[in-house]
């Protein structure tokens, strides 16, 4: 696992498919779900980030789930350990600059 940023998209991807593995179309509803219809990524977005994902061997295509649609157009990826780990990182890093704005619009405030 590299100190390397994971942009939004594929930070995103990752999220959603920690629960379990999902298709393209599935990580698109998830994502729409969790952010209540705010963020809908579209096909370029997402398959561009599913891509990326592959290559860095953080995510990795497997087969349907049983009782899932396995007609063989969609294809399901799960996040791999060096996925879980880089996700983690991730957030882990947001939340300390999330922590760093608030106490900077703390510190504003008392001005």
């Amino acid at each position: 696992m590299s100190d390397e940023l994971v942009p939004p998209a594929e930070l995103r991807v990752l999220l959603a498919l920690l629960d379990g593995p999902k298709h393209g179309h599935g990580v698109r509803l998830d994502v729409r779900e969790r952010t209540g219809g705010r963020v809908d990524m579209g096909p370029g977005t997402l398959y561009g980030a599913i891509k990326r994902l592959a290559a860095r061997r953080w995510i990795e295509e497997v087969d349907p789930p049983l009782g899932e649609d396995g007609d063989g157009r969609r294809r399901f990826y799960r996040v791999t350990r060096e996925g879980s780990a880089a996700a983690r990182a991730e957030v882990e890093r947001l939340e300390e600059l999330v922590g760093i704005a608030h106490a900077k619009s703390l510190e504003a405030a008392g001005s």
